[in-house]
């Protein structure tokens, strides 16, 4: 009995030190709070403590919980969300082009491009070693390859290697010098077969034209000398950046094994094929990675279940840091329809070829990969925008459905077009569509260069977003950045107005603001693996969050296009602040 107050006391003290260790480190209140739990109404304040979610409610029962010591922000009746997830962003790759030659789609007069390549050759924005290259060309730029021909091989550029790529990162231009550096020639389109042959433009005698699609492009990409450590992890912290103002506090990497420039459509991994790995590594081992990133492994379309192995001795090396996760593979199944590249997959033939574009998996053997990959405990990306691909894409995942059902979240990404008979097949095979929202506009790339080279069918139900959605689909916020711009409140516009520079693609295809901000938020969270950590405002989930300009739930559709994000914070602790 002598030790039993000691004891008591030592209880007690232990006690008190707990709880001071628990204390609520920040209040924000006085606000619209939006928890992206389903069902659950705007609520007025939260509180955070050790990084996480301790409590959201009224702004009495918040403040309640403050103590000496607790940091309390009255936010004056703005909007307060979850940090946005971004379901499939090349980030690293957008750092560096945040430094490079990119026309941002703009389709210049041939004149103005010609001069701005003069300007960014003189102030290296062009640069790679002896090779210039400018981004970001719409696909409309295409239709003039005899201008490029006429104006980029001769006089000042004739010696000079010149690769002009497209918005979409599977089409391009390249002039003689960089086709000859790339070792493309007329012997090269005679050997290419069947649908190949759209993958190297070229005239009647077979000589190249410079136009490539998908990997008629990734021998001139090849060619660019890599980026070192450095520039990469500069990209990075870039990339970081960048993403932080706009409120997105965590992303999936759909290739995060295959550096900027590496050939994607033909990619071989091996257990030393690291890619941007490393960069993201090093942001997490220096405690700068401030945001999750589920970095995916691309594995070649035609891969067998045992070829999983390799891509597991990468994963092996990068275990074990901070806010990194790497849980799965991401597979190509088809390439672009735009013209002239033609190269996603059809279930009815491009109308002026009559090809059905080129299906990179084969679908007697897909299943059993994307079951092997399941039994694993890792989920599968499907990059699919032909309507074939996503059919296909379908049926592989439906046999890892049929040998168990692991409540493992795969995914379909791009879904361009998508045959209705494929719309009540994602729920019940529990497939999130990653979509590009962004894209679904009436303008060039969606009528000019698509429209007249497919069947009434696809073009109607391009981006058929509402279709997926009224069948029980689970849509997920996606940018592909930097294919084009990673800003979430213009895909949210887009996706709620459809509206383009030549129109409305659809507008029975449009969807409400509400399922959007699911989108970017808990369903993105679950497509990239992380739901149970983040995506909504709950007890127990970090603290992640975005105060925004504006009343989004009230504004104008318009408006919401260029909804500002006034502050970010990554696991209670500010990451962003906008500047006055």
């Amino acid at each position: 009995m002598k030790s039993f107050a000691p004891t008591l006391m030592a209880l007690a003290l232990t006690c008190a030190s707990m709880e001071s260790m628990a204390a609520v480190d920040l209040i924000l209140h006085n606000a619209k709070v939006y928890t992206a739990e389903p069902g659950q109404p705007l609520q007025q304040a939260l509180a955070v403590e050790d990084g996480k979610i301790h409590a959201v409610g009224s702004d009495a029962d918040m403040l309640r919980l403050k103590e000496a010591g607790t940091q309390v922000i009255d936010l004056g009746g703005k909007v307060l969300m979850p940090g946005f997830v971004d379901s499939h962003s090349h980030a690293v790759m957008g750092g560096l082009e945040l430094a490079s030659a990119n026309v941002g789609t703009q389709l210049l007069p041939m004149a103005e491009l010609e001069q701005r390549l003069r300007q960014w050759r003189d102030d290296g924005k062009a640069r790679h070693g002896e090779i210039l290259s400018v981004g970001g060309l719409p696909s409309a730029y295409w239709s003039q390859v005899a201008e490029f021909e006429r104006r980029f091989n001769q006089g000042e550029w004739k010696d000079v290697p010149i690769v002009f790529v497209g918005w979409d990162h599977h089409t391009g231009w390249a002039n003689q010098a960089m086709l000859k550096r790339a070792g493309i020639d007329a012997g090269t389109v005679k050997a290419l077969k069947g649908e190949e042959l759209a993958t190297i433009g070229h005239h009647d005698d077979k000589r190249p034209n410079g136009f490539l699609a998908d990997a008629g492009l990734d021998p001139v990409l090849a060619q660019f000398p890599p980026a070192t450590a450095e520039q990469l992890l500069e990209a990075g912290r870039a990339a970081l950046r960048y993403n932080l103002s706009l409120g997105i506090t965590a992303w999936m990497d759909p290739a995060a094994n295959a550096a900027p420039g590496e050939p994607l459509f033909d990619f071989k991994p091996t257990a030393q094929t690291l890619g941007i790995l490393p960069v993201y590594k090093a942001m997490a081992e220096k405690g700068e990675l401030t945001a999750h990133v589920a970095a995916l492994l691309v594995a070649h379309p035609q891969s067998r279940p045992a070829d999983l192995d390799t891509l597991d001795a990468v994963r092996r090396q990068f275990q074990g840091l901070p806010n990194l996760t790497l849980p799965g593979i991401k597979i190509f199944a088809d390439g672009v329809p735009e013209f002239p590249a033609q190269t996603a997959a059809l279930l009815e033939p491009y109308t002026n070829s009559k090809k059905y574009g080129e299906l990179l998996i084969d679908p007697t053997h897909f299943g059993e990969l994307v079951s092997a990959a399941d039994a694993r405990g890792w989920l599968v990306h499907v990059h699919a925008i032909g309507d074939r691909a996503v059919r296909e894409s379908l049926n592989g995942i439906e046999q890892a459905r049929r040998d168990r059902q692991s409540g493992i979240a795969h995914s379909v990404t791009h879904l361009q077009m998508v045959n209705p008979k494929e719309f009540a097949r994602f729920k019940p095979l529990d497939v999130i569509a990653s979509m590009q929202l962004y894209w679904a506009s009436a303008d060039d790339s969606t009528l000019d260069l698509v429209q007249p080279y497919i069947s009434a069918m696809a073009f109607q139900y391009q981006y058929p977003a509402r279709s997926l959605l009224k069948n029980g689909a689970t849509i997920a916020g996606a940018s592909d950045w930097p294919v084009t711009t990673p800003e979430p409140w213009k895909a949210i516009y887009q996706a709620v107005s459809r509206k383009g520079p030549k129109g409305v693609l659809n507008a029975a295809e449009e969807l409400d603001r509400d399922t959007m901000f699911q989108a970017y938020t808990l369903n993105a969270a679950r497509t990239i693996g992380l739901d149970k950590q983040i995506g909504s405002l709950a007890p127990g989930k970090q603290a992640d969050l975005i105060l925004l300009d504006r009343d989004v739930f009230q504004v104008e559709p318009e408006a919401l296009r260029d909804t500002r994000v006034l502050k970010t914070w990554f696991a209670g602790r500010e990451v962003f602040e906008a500047a006055l």
